[in-house]
């Protein structure tokens, strides 16, 4: 028959090893909620970080937009749409021309809006004002024109390609 003392934990008699165990178990604990804290932490920040990239790769694998039913917009109206992540805008003009155009002012960043009535593009932040049949930069601080799109009408749908 076995000794009794034979088969016992050393740590049972020897407070020494006792306490070494609670303090690498105390340390394992620690450093995992450490671990935790750290990834709570650096998550939204990796998230802030690489939303740009991601955007701009996003951006830059589309390459036309296609508009069902939007040959039926009326000559001097506009129709507001994405091309990819940013928006754009379709402009139907009273002579029955077409153009497609970035909907984002090239100063700020604001959204710009079409106003047939006074034949502008205007952007209401800081002034700025397009031609709505180039796109070009007319008047206030845009320092570029708005990027333009090529558009082709096709059977009951507008189809919008990069230019």
């Amino acid at each position: 028959m076995p000794d009794a003392q034979a088969t016992s934990h050393p740590a049972e008699h020897d407070p020494v090893l006792a306490d070494t165990g609670r303090r690498t178990f105390v340390a394992l604990g620690i450093g995992a909620l450490g671990a935790c804290y750290a990834g709570l932490i650096g998550y939204p920040v990796y998230q802030y970080l690489a939303t740009p990239a991601r955007k701009a790769a996003a951006q830059g694998m589309v390459t036309q937009a296609v508009l069902d039913g939007a040959d039926q917009l009326p000559p001097g109206s506009s129709l507001m749409f994405k091309f990819g992540t940013t928006p754009a805008m379709l402009i139907h003009h009273t002579d029955g021309t077409w153009v497609a155009l970035g909907a984002v002012c090239t100063h700020l960043a604001c959204t710009v809006s079409y106003e047939p009535e006074q034949s502008r593009i205007y952007c209401a932040c800081h002034g700025g004002v397009y031609d709505p049949k180039t796109g070009n930069n007319v008047a206030g601080p845009p320092p570029k024109p708005l990027t333009r799109y090529n558009v082709e009408v096709q059977d009951g749908r507008i189809l919008v390609t990069k230019a």
